[in-house]
């Protein structure tokens, strides 16, 4: 689980913890955070497999989270009503994300879910779409893991592969951390070693 600057750090909390309200009643963050990855990798499994990738929209990416999230949380696939950070990192307003996300999934199906391009521009275009999402952050908890499956959707319906478990998740995270100071070029790197 991520650990976020969050308005009301309480918001959905177990009273005095930063522990998430979860179906299991589990109170002790390491304990969550184990239950979490665990279910969050089956059901990961299952989306990458089973989940039809026909013109997503802003409904279909709250699908995913919600597919990945629901066993544990009873907002999953609902977007967040709180503004939250981390890292020094502010994510897109909670009173916006309906609007940006909207817009940004329309972008993306007028570039025809970035199908046809070479593989230069499907980098590039790639890259910048990994980073507007991520700024986006549209879930309370699981941005990440709902981002990646839906990249993983993306690149392999644009004719390409994309193995994020081969990924150094430190090297992904600080190359996210440097896109939202506005260089994306560690970012873009990391997809080039990634996607075939």
């Amino acid at each position: 689980m991520a650990v976020y600057n969050v308005e009301g750090c309480q918001w959905n909390c177990y009273p005095d913890t930063a522990v998430l309200i979860n179906k299991f009643d589990i109170r002790d963050r390491a304990e969550l955070d184990a239950v979490e990855k665990q279910i969050t990798l089956l059901r990961g499994i299952q989306a990458e497999q089973e989940t039809v990738f026909s013109e997503p929209d802003l409904g279909f990416y709250k699908s995913l989270h919600k597919m990945l999230f629901s066993d544990l949380y009873d907002w999953a696939g609902t977007l967040r009503t709180i503004n939250i950070s981390k890292k020094g990192t502010v994510f897109c307003r909670h009173d916006e994300l309906e609007r940006v996300g909207t817009l940004k999934f329309a972008r993306l199906k007028e570039q025809d879910y970035l199908c046809g391009m070479d593989r230069e521009t499907f980098l590039s275009e790639l890259t910048e779409l990994y980073h507007e999402l991520n700024m986006l952050h549209p879930f309370r908890e699981g941005n990440g893991r709902t981002l990646r499956i839906f990249i993983t959707l993306l690149v392999r319906n644009a004719g390409y592969d994309i193995d994020f478990s081969k990924c150094d998740s430190d090297m992904l995270m600080i190359a996210t951390i440097k896109a939202a100071q506005g260089d994306t070029s560690m970012l873009r790197a990391v997809f080039d070693e990634l996607i075939i």
